[in-house]
C-alpha cells in the first residue's frame, strides 16, 4: 500500500478527498500552512501595541466571563427551590454560552483564550512567546478579580453567604477525585481548542463550514455539566483565583492549588497528545 491513496467521503455531501496512507501520508506537500514556531522570548512585543491591545482584550473578556457566570451561580444558590432558577444546567449555559461569545470576539485580537491553562497549553506548543503568555496570565487574573469584584459590589450579603462562587472540592469527593476532575476536564477544553484551531483540519476540512468558538463554548458546557458536583468546575486558574480572592474565607483556599496543579496538568496532557501524537509533528520528514 506504499504511495497509493483512498477516497474518503465524509457524511451525505459526497465530498471526495484525496487522502494519502502509508509513508505518502509523511509528504511535505500539503494546502495548509503551520505558523513557525514562536519565539522563546520575544522582547519585541513589548514595543508593540498590539501586543497590550491582545492583553487588554483578555483582560475585559475574563472580567465579563466572570461577571455573567458568578452571577448566574448566585441567583441559583440564593434560591432554596432549584425549580425556581435555571439550575446546573444554566450555570453550565453561562459558562459555556459566555466562552463561545467571548472566543468569538477576541479571537482576532489577542488569540481568545480566557484562561490561563490555555495559554499554557498553546505555549507548549509554542503557539506563543514565553512574554506573551505571562502578560496574558496575568491580565486574565486581573480580569477575573475584578469581575468577581463587581458581583460582589451588587450585594455582598448574598454573595457572601452563596459561596462567591469559589472552587471547593464538594463533599463525599477526595482531594484525589477533585483534582482528577480538573485534569480531565481540562484537557477536554484544551483538547478541542488545539482541534477547533488547527490548520491542517480547517484545510481538509473546508467544505465543513464550523465556527471554531463554537464547540470550545460547548466543550466548556458539557464539562460543567459533568464536574460541577464535584468541584464547582473551575479548569480555569484565573475563573478559581479571581472568586477565592474576591469571597476570601479559608475553606475557599484549602483546596485553591488544586484548581492551578490540575488545569494545567490537563493542558500539558492535551498539548502533548495533539502535537505528538495527532499531529505528530515531531516525527515528519526532514527532507
Amino acid at each position: 500500500m506504499e504511495g497509493k491513496e483512498e477516497d474518503v467521503r465524509v457524511g451525505a455531501t459526497k465530498f471526495p478527498e484525496r487522502q494519502p496512507i502509508g509513508t505518502a501520508a509523511q509528504s511535505h506537500e500539503k494546502d495548509y500552512k503551520d505558523s513557525p514556531p514562536a519565539l522563546l522570548f520575544h522582547p519585541a512585543e513589548l514595543k508593540s501595541w498590539s501586543f497590550y491591545r491582545a492583553g487588554i482584550a483578555e483582560f475585559v473578556a475574563t472580567f465579563l466571563f466572570l461577571y455573567i457566570s458568578i452571577l448566574t451561580v448566585m441567583g441559583v444558590n440564593q434560591n432554596s427551590s432549584k425549580c425556581a432558577t435555571v439550575g446546573i444546567q444554566g450555570i453550565a449555559w453561562s459558562f459555556g454560552g459566555m466562552i463561545f461569545a467571548l472566543v468569538y470576539c477576541t479571537a482576532g485580537i489577542s488569540g481568545g483564550h480566557i484562561n490561563p491553562a490555555v495559554t499554557f497549553g498553546l505555549f507548549l506548543a509554542r503557539k506563543l512567546s514565553m512574554t506573551r503568555a505571562v502578560f496574558y496570565m496575568v491580565m486574565q487574573c486581573l480580569g477575573a478579580i475584578c469581575g468577581a469584584g463587581v458581583v460582589k459590589g451588587f450585594q455582598k450579603s448574598v454573595y457572601m453567604s452563596n459561596g462567591g462562587g469559589a472552587n471547593v472540592v464538594a463533599s463525599g469527593y477526595s482531594k484525589g477525585g477533585g483534582l482528577g476532575a480538573e485534569i480531565v476536564g481540562t484537557f477536554i477544553l484544551v483538547y478541542t481548542v488545539f482541534s477547533a484551531t488547527d490548520a491542517k483540519r480547517n484545510a481538509r476540512d473546508s467544505h465543513v463550514p464550523i465556527l471554531a468558538p463554537l464547540p470550545i463554548g460547548f466543550a466548556v458546557f458539557l464539562v460543567h455539566l459533568a464536574t460541577i458536583p464535584v468541584t464547582g468546575t473551575g479548569i480555569n486558574p484565573a475563573r478559581s483565583l479571581g472568586a477565592a480572592i474576591i469571597y476570601n474565607r479559608e475553606h475557599a483556599w484549602d483546596d485553591h492549588w488544586i484548581f492551578w496543579v490540575g488545569p494545567f496538568v490537563g493542558a500539558a496532557l492535551a498539548a502533548i497528545y495533539h502535537q505528538l501524537v495527532i499531529r505528530a509533528i515531531p516525527f515528519h520528514n526532514k527532507s
